[in-house]
């Protein structure tokens, strides 16, 4: 099994969702690149981070137009700085 691990405090988020095509009501194609592009997405690999904030699993928010976008079997990945990540994603309970 073949897999990517980060290194030199990059981390591996999953942008496979984010990435596809979609239609409108009426047909047309809208294509990724014409998208409003998400800055959410699930951390997936981290490279070695002392005491990181995050960890795999996260849901996390990060910089615009940060790291390499990158294809691997299949799915789609951006390859970013851990100090391009902006927030983590969490869930709380309402008052």
């Amino acid at each position: 099994m073949r897999e990517l691990q980060p290194v030199n405090q990059n981390v591996l988020l999953d942008i496979t969702k984010d990435q596809q095509e979609t239609k409108t009501a009426s047909g047309l194609i809208i294509p990724d690149t014409a998208k409003e592009r998400k800055n959410i997405a699930k951390v997936v690999a981290m490279s070695a981070i002392e005491n990181p904030e995050i960890q795999v699993g996260d849901t996390v928010l990060y910089k615009d137009f940060a790291g390499t976008t990158t294809e691997f079997e299949g799915k789609k990945y951006l390859l970013i700085p851990y100090i391009d990540l902006l927030a983590k994603v969490v869930i709380t309970e309402e008052i």
